[in-house]
């Protein structure tokens, strides 16, 4: 099937006859191998009498390239960079790592997962080679309580690295999703692995829609956005390059400062701020004005009585509209 994708990658219309003759394999065959891919989230478009062609041309994630594109001072803070074609999840993959004594500086890649999630175990929708699934590992000294806004400061550094490649309306909502103008562009996942009061193992999980086909997305269940739509050209690896070098910057200094260090930078980008929000708790809807976060991230809900601060988990916040 790479052979396959690396005929079409071009962009253009190929024949049946003619994929076939390139492969040694009958048409029949070629048409098998393509019902495979479309399977498994590739955008290829099929065209009687014009043969087949990828939506948009294919960029092989590659580990060389992008280190090429991050910066000497990233390239300091990065231990390995490993990818892959396919993961059931690149946090599991990255979360094995850390238990095995990776320590920092670890980042995993995938053109493809199978069991890609979310928070509050929600699937990712990831498709071959459309997206971007990466997955980074820090290693803290001082527990749990060493982590918190975390979150808060992943999502500034993706947003920073974005806003670096000229993706504007970019926006924050608590505690870690990047939206452009209102749909969600790219979710993030932690994890822990280790000793909860003592030293332990973080994993970043970050995905981006990049080219999402339409079709993928009919899964998504909530307004989606795509790279491709809001700033056309920024190819995948260069995406890569610049979310992994902004990703160990922030884990090198959060790792000395905290959240503090972040603490401006979301501020600024809190869609949610001074507007009516509704908390959802899985047993109970509370309804309020968000007045931004406090110095470890929860969120600060104005109520009609008092204020109240919400951490992370299980809880989901929505516009009251």
């Amino acid at each position: 099937m790479r052979a396959l994708i690396n005929l079409l990658q071009d962009g253009e219309f190929h024949p049946g006859d003619e994929l076939g003759s390139a492969l040694e394999i009958s048409r029949a065959a070629v048409w098998k191998q393509v019902q495979k891919l479309q399977d498994a989230g590739l955008d290829i478009q099929s065209v009687r009498g014009k043969g087949y062609r990828l939506a948009y041309p294919m960029e092989w994630l590659d580990g060389a390239d992008i280190k090429q594109r991050m910066p000497g001072s990233a390239l300091s803070l990065l231990k390995q960079l490993q990818v892959s074609i396919l993961e059931a999840s690149t946090n599991d993959l990255a979360m094995k790592m850390a238990s095995d004594g990776v320590g920092s500086g670890y980042v995993c890649l995938a053109e493809q997962q199978t069991a890609g999630r979310g928070r509050r175990g929600r699937e990712w929708v990831s498709p071959f080679g459309s997206n971007l699934y990466l997955s980074t590992v820090w290693e803290f000294y001082q527990g749990a309580s060493q982590l918190e806004g975390l979150s808060l400061a992943t999502g500034v550094a993706v947003a920073k690295a974005l806003a670096g490649l000229g993706v504007d309306s970019l926006g924050l909502k608590w505690p870690n999703d990047i939206l452009v103008s209102g749909a969600k562009l790219c979710g993030i996942l932690l994890e822990m692995t280790g000793d909860p009061s003592g030293r332990c193992q973080v994993v970043l999980g970050v995905g981006v829609n990049h080219r999402l086909p339409r079709s993928a997305g009919q899964k998504i269940d909530q307004p989606w956005a795509r790279i491709e739509d809001v700033k056309p050209g920024i190819g995948r690896n260069q995406l890569a390059a610049s979310i992994i070098s902004e990703l160990l910057f922030m884990l090198d200094t959060f790792s000395r400062a905290g959240f503090a260090a972040f603490y401006e930078d979301w501020q600024s980008l809190d869609i949610y701020m001074n507007k009516s929000v509704v908390i959802k708790t899985g047993t109970t809807d509370v309804h309020g004005v968000a007045r931004g976060v406090d110095s470890t991230g929860g969120l600060i809900l104005e109520l009609p009585d008092r204020t109240e601060t919400f951490k992370g988990g299980e809880l989901s916040l929505r516009g009251a509209d």
